[in-house]
């Protein structure tokens, strides 16, 4: 018989997924080779899923089965019995970071009953995202920089030059960096991993108040399924550059490409999300190997019982 419930077990099993992908890539830090250091997390992480009980499905993955030897969307992970589960995974997310050694490379992962995750095509997705705490509906996508600003600061009662936003490095951003200097905000500029960027929303102790910005759509249903955990909210929409995108939309079965998600539709079911810092980073230290052992740090959360754990492991070196 097969159950389509999630349960503590599971959040047990995808940290310690990550944990590998992480203690895999770390051997390529620094080493310039954005491609051996993905690789390593790939094998490591497609090795530990297939160990874990569950009838898996990969909706979001390193792309389709051409371009993609393993952990390609629709391939089958897991033992073949249990619970049927999809998954969405960056096993490195942030190679050049890795590859340059700079921080916030995170192996990232999300699980949900199967149909759970929003199965997004590789393309930009704009996005919008605060943390716990705020009333409903205090951001919308289709609302300016300004406005969103202005209503975060509101909701949480501080002048909006108190804010601290973070946006991803990119000239496509340059309105969304000008609108917020003209309010005196400070803005916390990633140049990479727009999913740690959105996760620093759920942790205080990061002072990232609002993300805001365009990236990857896969990225974003990873980052929205963290976010049903902690009752953060978020909104979406696919952008595309070409015809070849749309394409790539309306083959998944996407029929309306100028859909507003909420946070729901990115993650409909509940939730396991699961990410281990490869490099240190302000939400996440990085892998440290030290006397011998292996030293991770990850984060893990559930939405079926809202819990959000630090998890600190010791491995054999």
């Amino acid at each position: 018989m097969t159950s389509n419930a999630l349960n503590p077990t599971f959040a047990d099993a995808m940290v310690r997924v990550t944990e590998r992908a992480a203690v895999a890539s770390e051997t390529m830090v620094g080493r310039g080779d954005e491609k051996a250091a993905d690789q390593a997390a790939v094998d490591a992480m497609r090795t530990a899923l297939n160990e874990v009980v569950m009838k898996g499905r990969i909706v979001i993955g390193e792309g389709e089965r051409d371009e993609a030897p393993m952990l390609f969307i629709g391939e089958e992970v897991g033992t073949g019995e249990g619970t049927e589960i999809d998954i969405a995974l960056d096993p490195l997310e942030g190679t050049t970071l890795t590859a340059k050694a700079m921080p916030n490379a995170l192996a990232v992962l999300a699980i949900a009953p199967r149909g759970g995750l929003l199965h997004a095509p590789d393309v930009y997705m704009d996005k919008i995202a605060v943390g716990p705490g705020y009333p409903a509906g205090v951001i919308d996508l289709d609302k300016s920089t300004i406005e969103n600003a202005k209503a975060v600061a509101a909701a949480k009662g501080v002048e909006v030059g108190q804010l601290n936003v973070c946006v991803l490095d990119r000239p496509r951003h340059a309105k969304i960096i000008e609108d917020l200097r003209s309010l005196g905000i400070r803005i916390s500029l990633i140049s990479d991993g727009d999913v740690a960027g959105i996760i620093n929303t759920t942790n205080p102790d990061t002072g990232i108040d609002l993300y805001l910005g365009s990236g990857g759509a896969p990225e974003g249903v990873l980052a929205a399924a963290a976010l049903k955990c902690v009752g953060g909210q978020m909104q979406g929409r696919l952008t595309f550059r070409n015809d070849d995108e749309r394409g790539r939309a309306t083959r998944i079965g996407i029929t309306d490409l100028d859909k507003k998600y909420d946070l729901h539709e990115l993650c409909s079911k509940d939730a396991v999300f699961a990410a281990t810092g490869v490099t240190n980073g302000g939400l996440l230290a990085g892998v440290k190997r030290q006397n011998g052992k292996v030293y991770t740090d990850s984060i893990v959360m559930s939405s079926f019982d809202g819990v959000v754990r630090n998890v600190k492991s010791t491995y054999p070196g």
